[in-house]
């Protein structure tokens, strides 16, 4: 503490330019998910998230350029995966939360995570659905399945999280649209579009 401010110091890492392959990006889950089993840390579930953006597509006021069929939409979809995300809680261990590539710097000792502001517990499917396609694929007895269904959820919720009313996004018109076809592609993907 400093001045009734909380201090940390943090090491930087140098990011390289070179993109970073599937089976790289699976490695680094890997290893990074294995950290994550090691840390006793009490965090909200996958569940909790889906829920609150539940909540914003289920309020009016919250939300209120959504139409009623897309609210539909999106209240369905929240609903019926977080239900089947929150099955088989057996698996379930502490997720980075949001590991998409800007969470991801390549640097000269590899890949390493950044931005674990949204710890949370879940399946690790619900990682890799943030990640490029190709990556589950490379991380040995992940469920496909699941990691599509996990897709569909993540862009439901950045969906839900467009339409606040006080959301600033930029572009954020783009998308509004953007994030609905990405829902409905990711649904088609697991057979539930």
């Amino acid at each position: 503490m400093r001045d009734a401010f909380a201090v940390s110091l943090w090491t930087y890492y140098e990011p390289v330019g070179s993109e970073i392959a599937p089976a790289d990006y699976a490695d680094v889950f890997m290893r990074h998910h294995a950290a994550l089993r090691q840390i006793d840390l009490d965090a909200p579930h996958v569940t909790d998230r889906v829920a609150g953006a539940l909540r914003e597509v289920d309020d009016g006021e919250r939300s209120p350029e959504l139409s009623d069929r897309d609210r539909a939409f999106l209240s369905d979809t929240l609903g019926g995966l977080s239900a089947a995300i929150s099955s088989d809680r057996a698996g379930d261990q502490l997720l980075h939360g949001e590991p998409h590539p800007g969470n991801l710097l390549n640097t000269r000792r590899g890949p390493l995570f950044v931005d674990l502001a949204t710890c949370c517990r879940g399946p690790v499917e619900f990682d890799l659905a943030h990640a490029p396609e190709d990556v589950g694929k490379h991380y040995p007895g992940a469920d496909q399945d699941l990691i599509h269904r996990c897709r569909a959820v993540n862009w439901a919720m950045f969906s839900a999280w467009r339409w606040r009313r006080d959301d600033q996004m930029p572009d954020r018109d783009h998308w509004r649209v953007e994030g609905l076809n990405r829902v409905r592609a990711a649904l088609d993907r697991c057979g539930m579009g």
